[in-house]
Parts: structure tokens; sequence; C-alpha cells
């Protein structure tokens, strides 16, 4: 019976394995099952006994790795006397870093940027959105806790800190990828975001 399980779960993950390719050179919309059965050796048999179907293929595929919106920043990571602004920008630069030297992330978020969101992948679209909006609260928490210390700049609330810094992030991720990742994506992204937690530490002019 063990076997028979760690059998299924290699299958499973050879299934997936082969999704990832077979999207992210074809689009989701444009593939088949039938490619990701041929790209992974199984039958569309094997596949329809772990996915339902190739929504519920590409939500698995999804899920299996984080996405670099979803761990930018992790709660109860600063400790109380942490200054919040640094330790934001501590793993947002951390964060540029791995995605420069996981390829993984970057096949699989390019998938995204790229996907034609219809009714069969709405699904898929909700739970980015989900991820979307945990991953603000994450960040105005964590902004809301620099204002309480006097750190946030008064022109800037932690609703719109962290929209912004949302945006500058995915702007910069997605033209980093869309555009055959031709500039520095660690070196320049974290002067970007240098300059922007400048601006979040100012004191506004009396």
């Amino acid at each position: 019976m063990r076997r028979t399980k760690a059998e299924a779960e290699e299958t499973r993950h050879r299934i997936l394995n082969a999704a990832e390719r077979v999207f992210y050179a074809k689009g989701v919309s444009n593939a088949t099952l039938e490619d990701v059965a041929g790209e992974a050796g199984v039958t569309r048999g094997a596949i329809y006994w772990h996915f339902a179907n190739k929504t519920d293929l590409f939500l698995a595929l999804y899920n299996s790795v984080k996405i670099p919106q979803e761990d930018m920043l992790e709660p109860d990571g600063a400790g109380g006397d942490t200054d919040a602004l640094a330790f934001i920008e501590k793993n947002v630069a951390e964060w540029l870093d791995v995605m420069e030297m996981d390829e993984q992330r970057q096949r699989i978020l390019s998938i995204l940027l790229r996907c034609d969101y219809g009714d069969d992948l709405a699904p898929v679209l909700e739970r980015q959105q989900e991820v979307d909006e945990h991953h603000t609260k994450l960040l105005v928490n964590a902004f809301a806790s620099a204002m309480a210390s006097g750190d946030l700049d008064a022109r800037w609330t932690p609703q719109s800190a962290a929209k912004a810094l949302r945006w500058m992030m995915k702007g910069l991720c997605s033209e980093w990828l869309l555009f055959g990742k031709r500039f520095d994506l660690a070196t320049e992204g974290r002067e970007g975001l240098r300059r922007l937690f400048d601006s979040f530490r100012q004191t506004a002019a009396d």
C-alpha cells in the first residue's frame, strides 16, 4: 500500500511538472490535457485520476509553489523592538534575490501573467485575488506598526503605503518577466525599494 501511494504521488508530481512546461510553452488556454499527458508520459486517464479537469490541474500547479506576492512578508517575523519599515524592506529585497534565482517561480508567474482568464479558469483568478487580499492585510498591518512607532511619514497611510509597494513590486516583476529580463532585477529593484522607503521615512515639512 505504501508503495502504491508513493507511486501515485510520483505520478502526480510528474503530471504537475509536465503541466508547468506545457502551460509555459503553449499558454494555458491553448494547452490540452493530451499535451500534458504526452509530456508526462502518462495516459489522459491518469491525469483524470488525480485532477478533475484542466482548471483543477492549473490550481494544483499554482498551489504547488509559493508565488512571490504570497510569501514576500510573513506574519510574526518582526519582534516588537524591530524597525517595521526596515523589516518590510529587508523581506521584499530578499524576495527579489529569490525571484531572480528561482526558475520555477519565474515560469509559474509567467504563466499567470500570460493567462487568459475565461470562465473555466476563473477559479484560478479568484485564488490569486484571495492571496492578494491576504498579502495586502499583512502589509497594512506592518505599515500600521511603523505608523504607531512614528516611523511612517505623515503623507502616507498604512493602506496607501501597502498599495504603492505592491504596485511597484508587481510592475517590476511583470516587466522583468514579460520583456526578456532586460535589467538586473535584484540590483535595480533594490535601488527602487530604497527610494520608495526613503519616501516612507521622510518627515513632512512644517
